[in-house]
């Protein structure tokens, strides 16, 4: 599970491949959420459907902003097509507010990690991972990253299970706020960053197709990074197309680094080693997709 991000690393400090490694580590805990049959009977009882996910992702996603509109939830996510966004947000709230919402996920996923972790949710190692994950988390700096903000304004839960959910969600809220803001920088607009992901091979157009655009709005956004010179014609990335995006997912590791410099390299390695198991059990459990637009493992 190495990770090459970065050339040198100063004793003390945590290089970027172990902040990208713990992203790695931390996201299928956290994403388990929008997969788990648990979490989705719980959405079902408040009654969003749930023949598919997106009807109580975007609602669970957006809960911690409040009763926000769909702009409000299309700027934070970015890169879903706002039809989409609003779709699924114009009738969430009238459904359930925010706050039924938000204790329905703490429900399902405490019954969803113990249906993946079993007895090992009461284990001395996962409340040592707790703990650890914990601090990264509270030392995180949510200014300008609206989701990690809202998350990290929740209670935090008693139990060492959902501790540990919690400050994955927001260790990866924060990190997905900044990747944000690496796209910006980097002139991509929500499906310009799509199409040049896929374009280094992170993941499928046809993954990427979930995320709601036309194809005509597809298309466009390809002739403007091919006027740009990121893309080619067969719509493979150019040298210049591979090296912004490789400076986007730099920019991303560094601006989600503070939380592992705070809490120091060995706590990191220490927390890494004790994640293992929980990773393995969760990417056992077969619900999560075998690839996702997230680009994990391609990036």
């Amino acid at each position: 599970m190495s990770v090459n991000v970065g050339t040198s690393v100063r004793d003390g400090e945590v290089g970027l491949g172990k902040v990208r490694q713990m992203w790695h580590l931390l996201e299928p805990l956290h994403a388990v959420v929008y997969y788990a049959p648990e979490v989705f009977e719980e959405s079902a009882a408040l009654g969003f459907g749930v023949e598919e996910r997106w009807p109580s992702y975007f609602p669970l996603r957006a809960a911690p902003l409040g009763a926000v509109g769909s702009e409000r939830v299309t700027s934070a996510f970015y890169s879903f097509s706002p039809r989409m966004v609003a779709q699924h947000m114009h009738p969430a709230w009238e459904i359930a507010s925010p706050g039924r919402l938000l204790a329905a996920r703490e429900r399902g996923i405490d019954r969803a990690y113990g249906a993946i972790f079993g007895d090992r949710i009461h284990s001395p190692e996962l409340a040592e991972a707790a703990a650890l994950a914990r601090r990264a988390a509270e030392s995180a700096n949510t200014a300008g990253r609206p989701l990690a903000a809202a998350n990290a304004e929740l209670p935090w839960p008693q139990a060492p299970h959902q501790q540990l959910w919690h400050a994955a969600t927001i260790l990866r809220e924060h990190r997905g706020d900044g990747h944000l803001a690496a796209l910006l920088i980097a002139g991509l607009d929500p499906v310009e960053s799509l199409v040049s992901f896929a374009a280094i091979g992170a993941a499928s157009v046809e993954r990427f197709e979930s995320r709601g655009w036309r194809s005509e709005e597809w298309s466009a956004a390809s002739e403007r990074l091919i006027e740009r010179g990121l893309l080619n014609a067969d719509g493979t990335a150019t040298e210049a197309g591979r090296a912004l995006r490789k400076s986007v997912e730099q920019h991303t590791d560094e601006l989600a680094a503070a939380p592992w410099q705070a809490l120091g390299p060995d706590a990191v390695a220490q927390l890494a080693d004790l994640l293992g198991e929980f990773w393995i059990a969760v990417l056992g459990s077969g619900l999560l997709p075998s690839e996702t637009t997230l680009g994990i493992g391609k990036v």
